[in-house]
């Protein structure tokens, strides 16, 4: 089989670039994956998403595949927050619109030959192409702390592993992190019947859209808020209309972009999530220093000297970008792409340093800034890699 693009993946990255490059007329453009797959299988049955509703929409070239759309067709009564299976599912619609002829086999391998990448099937096919669009997502890059390296996963888990939270009804768990992910996991747990308890470096939480945001909304109305919040809904009040533009963002020296960044997405947690932790023990400024395996339960030591034993660790830790790990790619390929710790070093149309290979989604954060690790980054994504490609055909 031979295409003038193959795309790897077939998430919101992925469906979107290849809903804009088909409006390239002539352009062989092949999508490779299941869609929606690492949203549906490794985020919890019951979770909410976080992002404001401009911010959850997949972009396409036309505006027609809207959540709007999607819920008129469907009869979905969608609201905010938008629940998991809800995006999941509009996610799945989208491709059905944009992408039907999908091809739902997992790429194996990719490799560089002359002119040419080669793509591997699972099934053994060969697939050439011009150009590959890698928009794998997050799932090769959980972040394990070394503390719990020894530990096997059946007793300490990163929050990607799970699907039924259910499974922990009536068991002790302690979840590690203050962020969405590990705030969102502890009150699902607390609500399927685990005892559930959070422990953070943090010394407080920082709530989303708190007393601030609320009141400049109900007193200045839209106006304020659109002047200070971008619709993609990456980073605090006025720096959010700067993420949202990261040819702007890429003006500035790197070390100010980086401490941007770190400022835009530092953990914090929903404010809906707030009625829902109160019978859920949060305790404050504490780090586990020992982990140790008590029969069938987990044994931790923090650092102010107290001990628990529990059944389980989930661990929010959030995620390491590290493209190494794509143990699909080739390794004189995976060697030759230039970057820093971790992330590829991108350019326009997020090339990487190897030319026709491009990289879209969480591991152009440091390239393209934050909103690359979002949802809403899909259109910035895809309309730079529209240009790319169609600059390079013309």
């Amino acid at each position: 089989m031979n295409c003038d693009v193959a795309i790897v993946g077939a998430g919101p990255y992925g469906l979107s670039a290849a809903a804009y490059l088909r409006t390239i007329k002539g352009l062989d453009v092949r999508v490779f994956g299941e869609p929606m797959s690492f949203w549906e299988r490794h985020m919890p049955a019951g979770m909410l998403l976080r992002s404001n509703w401009t911010a959850t929409q997949i972009a396409d070239p036309h505006g027609k595949l809207t959540l709007e759309a999607f819920r008129e067709v469907s009869g979905n009564h969608l609201a905010q927050p938008v629940p998991l299976d809800r995006f999941v599912h509009y996610g799945q619609w989208y491709q059905r619109q944009a992408v039907p002829d999908l091809d739902r086999r997992q790429i194996v391998r990719v490799d560089f030959n002359s002119d040419r990448f080669s793509l591997i099937a699972q099934d053994g096919e060969a697939i050439h192409a011009r150009r590959v669009v890698l928009a794998v997502g997050i799932g090769s890059f959980p972040r394990r702390p070394a503390e719990f390296a020894a530990i096997p996963p059946s007793l300490a888990s990163h929050t990607s592993e799970h699907r039924d939270l259910q499974l922990f009804a009536g068991k002790r768990v302690l979840v590690i992190g203050g962020g969405q992910s590990a705030l969102e996991s502890a009150a699902l747990l607390h609500e399927n019947g685990a005892e559930a308890e959070v422990v953070t470096r943090s010394h407080r939480i920082h709530w989303l859209q708190g007393r601030l945001s609320k009141t400049l909304h109900h007193r200045s109305g839209s106006f304020v808020r659109k002047l200070l919040y971008a619709p993609t809904d990456v980073g605090p009040a006025g720096l959010s209309q700067l993420m949202a533009r990261p040819d702007l963002l890429n003006v500035l020296p790197r070390e100010i972009r980086d401490k941007l960044w770190k400022r835009s997405v530092r953990p914090a947690g929903a404010g809906w999530l707030v009625n829902r932790l109160k019978k859920v023990p949060i305790r404050f400024g504490r780090s586990v220093i020992a982990v140790a395996i008590h029969g069938d339960q987990v044994r931790l030591r923090l650092d102010d000297g107290s001990e628990r034993t529990v059944h389980h660790v989930m661990l929010g830790t959030g995620y390491r970008v590290d493209i190494s790990k794509y143990e699909f790619l080739a390794p004189k390929l995976r060697e030759s792409i230039s970057c820093h710790n971790g992330y590829p070093k991108l350019r326009e149309g997020l090339e990487t340093s190897i030319d026709g290979l491009h990289i879209l989604g969480a591991p152009a954060a440091w390239s393209f800034g934050p909103l690359m690790q979002f949802v809403s980054g899909t259109r910035y994504a895809s309309r730079s890699l529209l240009r790319c490609i169609a600059g390079t055909r013309s």
